[in-house]
């Protein structure tokens, strides 16, 4: 079946199966930011934004979201490069493997919530493990990314 997706701002037609999930369809054509982790929606590390807001990838079908917006990390690539200055700043970044997924969820909470208090940045993110790091380093690069107008 064929689906039209707007894509990091960019009009898209895919191929897929009735039965295929997002997170599918994106690798199949080169979205490899998109990654797979636990195919269960444990991890978040498939994270897309959906008309701006995040879900695991691997969980959504393809067809259900026809014709609506799909952005990977690439759709914000200034935002998710200044908040990676921040984790390399804190000592936040490790293997990277969440990183993507991470810059994608920090973003959409950057736009839905102003001036976010510690607990309600850990309730935003708590759909993203991270294997390698205890979340200190990136709680305070997520804070200094959330604090800045520029």
């Amino acid at each position: 079946m064929q689906v039209n997706l707007t894509v990091n701002n960019e009009l898209k037609s895919f191929v897929c199966e009735p039965g295929e999930y997002l997170l599918d369809t994106l690798r199949k054509y080169n979205y490899l930011s998109v990654r797979r982790g636990c195919d269960n929606t444990s991890c978040g590390v498939c994270t897309v934004l959906l008309d701006g807001k995040p879900v695991p990838s691997c969980s959504v079908l393809t067809a259900s979201v026809a014709n609506r917006s799909i952005t990977t990390v690439e759709g914000i690539q200034g935002e998710a490069e200044k908040l990676g200055l921040y984790f390399g700043e804190e000592g936040a970044d490790q293997c990277g493997f969440c990183n993507p997924s991470l810059a994608l969820t920090v973003y959409a909470m950057k736009k839905e919530l102003y001036e976010p208090t510690q607990e309600e940045i850990k309730e935003y993110l708590v759909g993203n493990l991270c294997r390698c790091t205890g979340y200190i380093a990136q709680e305070r690069a997520i804070k200094k990314y959330m604090g800045d107008k520029s």
